[in-house]
């Protein structure tokens, strides 16, 4: 198992779901995780920017740039414009949203890519807008990843699937294809099929997070705020990171994925054309191991 560090951005729309907040805590404390920056997208992006520094502060880890990103799609306003778990911020130490400028993650993101040309692994957790508008302005940045990482989509074996439509592909679906379209050096999606395979209790979780401290009680009063209207919390995007660093927590098929574009009913679903070719531009997870994944987030 390797041991080297590894430059991430995380790239996220925390503060609706709970699960990118766990994903944020998992990365900051994951000891081969470089976190170059984070990179708040879609509604009110600042307030998540917020969330984003309460975590961060909570680790002793203010260092980390946070650059607020786009609010809106690329073809649409958000369907997500509020920050439900944001009422959680006033209960611990966070820089105030007018304190984060909007609108220059994207300069950003190009900015870290070029700093260390084929280090970067780009992890976006949350709609893909601040990627799409990267990749549509600044083409030449995607060639140099070292890679990009997704929670995104719903994929299914053996070939296809279609109509399966997932939150952050439904969001933008117009950047989400932009993504997918670009060729990039390593590009793996963690799906719905996976990720709804890795769920707890929202009250065990919350005994999980206190029980650890630090960043994680932040984590903690997010998931139960997350608990008014839940009484389980899916780790989609905390897998997603995870496999950054144990890829063997998933079995990967090649192929191609595509964007539904045109049908309304189905907008931003994704289809999956498996392939044994071995050009093929992604990457799909096919299937998880559950309990290797929370064995690799809490410990044994």
């Amino acid at each position: 198992m390797s041991t080297e560090p590894v430059k991430v951005v995380l790239d996220t729309d925390i503060g609706s779901d709970i699960d990118d907040a766990i994903c944020l805590a998992s990365l900051l404390c994951q000891p081969r995780c470089e976190l170059v920056g984070v990179t708040p997208v879609s509604g009110r992006p600042s307030l998540r920017a917020s969330l984003v520094d309460a975590i961060c502060e909570a680790a002793g880890r203010s260092e980390i740039p946070i650059h607020a990103g786009c609010e809106h799609g690329m073809a649409a306003p958000t369907p997500q414009p509020d920050v439900p778990q944001a009422a959680v911020l006033e209960r611990f130490a966070h820089r105030a949203p007018g304190d984060f400028e909007a609108d220059n993650a994207v300069s950003f993101l190009r900015d870290a890519i070029e700093s260390a040309p084929g280090e970067v692994t780009l992890l976006t957790i949350g709609p893909m807008t601040n990627a799409g508008v990267l990749f549509a302005t600044y083409p030449e940045s995607a060639g140099r990843l070292a890679g990009i990482v997704i929670m995104g989509g719903a994929y299914s074996m053996p070939t296809r699937l279609g109509g399966g439509q997932e939150w952050n592909t439904y969001c933008d679906p117009a950047a989400a294809d932009i993504v997918y379209r670009t060729p990039v050096a390593s590009h793996r999606c963690v799906g719905l099929n996976v990720t709804t395979r890795c769920v707890l209790g929202t009250a065990e979780s919350v005994d999980r997070f206190r029980s650890i401290g630090g960043p994680w009680d932040v984590v903690a009063a997010m998931t139960e705020e997350w608990g008014g209207h839940s009484d389980t919390v899916t780790y989609h995007d905390p897998l997603a990171a995870a496999v950054i660093f144990r890829p063997e927590l998933c079995e990967w098929r090649r192929g191609r994925v595509e964007v539904e574009l045109v049908e309304e009913r189905y907008r931003g679903a994704t289809t999956f054309d498996a392939s044994d070719d071995a050009s093929a531009p992604h990457e799909v997870a096919v299937s998880v191991d559950p309990d290797g994944f929370f064995t690799e987030l809490f410990g044994a």
